[in-house]
């Protein structure tokens, strides 16, 4: 059985140019249970029908193990009422092609409002990216820009002079 590694890059959005070319967009309300020692475990519901509860491991090199398992919607509200607390990140995910890659660009609200993050899974971190005009600077090993960073330290609360 092989393990899944995450391999992705994250890069801020500079513009509005990619919304149009969204091809899909979801609802994303998700919920943090613990992230010591750089372990994440995660509960998401995606929309009103499907949840998962996620576990991601420490980084290896390029990427990291995510293991991620479908749970009852009713027990991912349960978890995110309970055992979450506040760390929570309510987001729009849209799906756009560019340039032949397929990307999701979150689109955060709440405390998180005004920060959006194009995101591109690769199969290795040494291929060959052709970015499009809309995507500005890379932030995917700038931890504050993490949904689990952002579900304690929201983008509201950050001095203006860290946001760029």
């Amino acid at each position: 059985m092989a393990i899944p590694i995450e391999c992705e890059r994250r890069f801020l959005v500079s513009g509005e140019e990619w919304r149009s070319r969204v091809r899909h967009s979801r609802k994303i309300r998700q919920g943090y249970l613990t992230t010591a020692d750089d372990v994440t475990v995660r509960v998401r519901r995606i929309g009103s029908s499907s949840a998962y509860l996620t576990i991601k491991t420490p980084h290896e090199g390029v990427g990291r193990v995510e293991l991620e398992y479908q749970i009852p919607p009713d027990h991912a509200d349960f978890l995110m009422e309970t055992a979450c607390g506040s760390r929570i990140v309510k987001k729009t995910r849209h799906e756009v092609t560019a340039n032949g890659v397929s990307w999701v660009i979150d689109e955060f609200e709440g405390d998180n409002l005004g920060l959006v993050i194009a995101e591109v899974e690769l199969e290795c971190m040494e291929r060959q990216l052709t970015l499009p005009d809309w995507v500005g600077p890379e932030v995917t090993a700038i931890d504050r820009f993490h949904n689990s960073h952002l579900a304690e330290h929201p983008f509201a609360d950050w001095d203006e002079l860290k946001r760029a």
